[in-house]
C-alpha cells in the first residue's frame, strides 16, 4: 500500500517551472531520500504533499486523500519537520511542546505525556526547561522535530533538517529518524547531503531544475553510474585553464572542480592516475590527498547531470 502517491505534479511560479511534472510513490512504512541541490524542487514538491500551496496541475494521495479535495483529512496524517526553525524562542522547550500539542487538541495528563515522551526520543529531557532561545542550533533542530511529532503522524516530512549543526546534533538526528521509521513511520527525507540520504534511505528520488532526474532503491540508483569511480584529488587554486587542459586531455572522463577538491568520474579511474599526477605535479600544484571511491549518490549526480551535487 502506497502512503503517498504523486501523479503528473508541477508547480509553476510565474515563467518559472519549480516542478516540472513527476509522478513517484512512497510505500507505507518507507524511509525515502529526496535528494537534490538547493534549487531542485524539493521543497516546493513536499510544500504540495503537506498541502501549503496547491499544484498547477496534478495531484498527490496521502492514505488514498487528495491534497486537493481532502486537505483536512492529508494534514492530520502528516507531521512537518520545516527547514526553518518554527519555534518560540523565549518559552521553554517544553512549552513550546505543550503549545503545539494543545493545537492537535491535547490536554491534561495525555498531554504532559506525550510532551514527556517527545523530549526523551528527541533527547532533551534533561534541557526542557531551558528556554529555545538559550539552545544551541542541533537542540533547537531536534526541539523542531518534536513538533513534528506532537500529533503521532504516519508521514513525517523533513526538510533538510541537520543544515548548519554540529556533528554530535546532526549524528542524534540521524539515528533519531532510523528509529522512527523502525517503529512504522512512513518517512520523507530531503536533503542536499549525500552522505546522510545513503545512510538513512531505502528508496532515493534524485531531483534537478524540478524534474525527477532518477529514483528506485539504493542499489537501482547506484547502478545508474555503472561502473564508474570517482577519484577526488584536493589541490588548490587550480584554474578553469588548467581545468580545460585536463579535460581536453582526459575527454572520456567527467571533471569538476569545486572547493579545492578536482573530481573526476569515470571507467577505471586508477588507471589514468599516474598521467594526472604527472600532469599536476609538472604545473607545481601541490596535491595534499587522493582517493578512489565506488558509486555513490555523488558519482551518480555527475553521471546524469555532469555537475556536483552542490553546484
Amino acid at each position: 500500500m502506497y502512503m503517498v502517491e504523486i501523479k503528473n505534479l508541477t508547480k509553476k511560479y510565474g515563467p518559472l517551472t519549480a516542478v516540472d511534472n513527476i509522478s513517484l510513490n512512497i510505500e507505507t512504512g518507507d524511509l525515502y531520500g529526496l535528494l537534490g541541490p538547493n534549487g531542485a524542487g524539493k521543497s516546493t514538491t513536499i510544500s504540495v504533499i503537506s498541502t501549503f500551496i496547491q499544484p498547477t496541475s496534478g495531484d498527490v494521495l496521502v492514505g488514498s486523500h487528495s491534497v486537493l479535495t481532502k486537505p483536512s483529512a492529508v494534514r492530520k496524517l502528516i507531521g512537518l519537520v520545516p527547514q526553518d526553525i518554527a519555534l518560540y524562542p523565549t518559552l521553554t522547550a517544553r512549552e513550546n511542546l505543550s503549545f503545539f500539542g494543545k493545537l492537535y487538541g491535547l490536554r491534561g495528563k495525555d498531554l504532559l505525556k506525550k510532551v514527556d515522551k517527545i523530549l526523551e526520543t528527541v533527547g532533551l529531557y534533561d534541557r526542557s526547561n531551558e528556554k529555545i532561545n538559550t539552545y544551541s542550533g542541533g537542540m533547537k533542530r531536534r526541539i523542531n522535530i518534536g513538533v513534528g511529532l506532537m500529533n503521532d503522524p504516519k508521514l513525517l516530512i523533513l526538510d533538510e533538517p541537520t543544515v548548519g549543526i554540529d556533528p554530535q546534533s546532526r549524528n542524534h538526528i540521524l539515528e533519531t529518524v532510523k528509529y522512527l521509521n523502525e517503529t512504522g513511520m512512513t518517512v520523507i527525507y530531503t536533503s542536499h547531503y549525500m552522505e546522510e540520504v545513503e545512510f538513512l534511505c531505502k528508496r532515493i528520488g534524485i531531483m534537478d531544475h524540478g524534474k525527477l532526474i532518477a529514483q528506485g532503491s539504493k542499489e537501482e540508483v547506484f547502478a545508474l553510474a555503472g561502473n564508474e569511480e570517482t577519484l577526488a584529488i584536493h589541490i588548490s587554486q587550480l584554474s578553469p585553464y588548467h581545468l580545460q587542459q585536463l579535460q581536453t586531455i582526459l575527454p572520456e572522463y567527467t571533471l569538476h572542480y569545486e572547493e579545492g577538491i578536482l573530481t573526476i568520474l569515470g571507467k577505471k579511474t586508477h588507471s589514468v592516475l599516474g598521467d594526472i599526477l604527472a600532469i599536476l605535479n609538472a604545473e607545481k600544484f601541490k596535491i595534499t590527498s587522493l582517493n578512489i571511491q565506488e558509486p555513490n549518490l555523488e558519482s551518480v549526480f555527475l553521471h546524469l547531470t555532469g555537475r556536483a551535487l552542490r553546484d
